[in-house]
């Protein structure tokens, strides 16, 4: 699937078509692009705003649907919501890992496991929708992050792959090790099986692409050995 095409999707996803797309192409753009360049248009004051544009709707939703929840039940909730990690969950989970413009210097596998980087382009993207087409055009990213902060609330493991390692550390493992078992499908569709190994513990997976079938193959080992995800 060319870029274009991934852009489309993306869109679709949050329902909603940009008027202008050079915010959305913004929102994308690690400020690691553009190499010290003065006056380089990044993601940086997107995500600023984006921030307080998701924590204003947080604490609303939070407050109309929570009307005997004290200060402090309020703050634990909100916090899961607007927490990067969440953030780069659904990130993740709406395609924007393959679609960020970032340094040369980054492999794609990186960008797709880095909170800071798809946290952050969350945000901007929040922001890029409000500045083109106001509220409503933020409301399906919004509800992205909400969900995907149920889940964290409901002590999921945000991400399977950090998860996985830590669990062999703990039990003396070298690092996970990942292979590419099958790779078909179109280029608009393609299908990857992924295998995953931490010990003696074996799992496979697949998925729409290399990360997503690695986080599945990860998850379905961690399953494996009896922690929940």
């Amino acid at each position: 699937m060319n870029r274009e095409a991934r852009l489309q999707a993306l869109q679709d996803k949050i329902g909603y078509q940009f008027a202008d797309r050079s915010l959305l192409e913004r929102a994308l753009t690690h400020k690691s692009r553009g190499d010290g360049q003065k006056g380089f248009a990044h993601n940086e004051r997107l995500e600023w705003l984006g921030d307080r544009v998701l924590g204003l709707m947080a604490a609303e939703r939070l407050f109309e649907r929570h009307g005997r929840a004290e200060e402090g039940e309020l703050t634990r909730q909100f916090n899961a919501i607007v927490s990067g990690r969440n953030c780069a969950e659904a990130a993740r989970g709406i395609g924007m890992a393959e679609l960020m413009v970032v340094s040369r210097g980054f492999s794609a596998d990186a960008v797709a496991e880095n909170d800071s980087i798809l946290g952050d382009a969350f945000e901007a993207l929040m922001a890029a929708l409000w500045l083109d087409g106001g509220r409503p055009a933020v409301q399906g990213l919004f509800e992205l992050a909400w969900q995907a902060g149920q889940q964290d609330e409901a002590g999921q493991h945000r991400n399977p792959k950090s998860a996985l390692q830590e669990w062999a550390q703990k039990r003396g493992f070298p690092p996970p090790v990942y292979q590419v078992l099958e790779r078909d499908g179109p280029d608009h569709a393609p299908r990857f099986v992924i295998e995953v190994t931490a010990g003696n513990h074996v799992a496979t997976a697949e998925g729409s692409s290399k990360q997503n079938a690695e986080r599945a193959a990860a998850q379905a080992l961690l399953k494996q050995g009896g922690l929940r995800v």
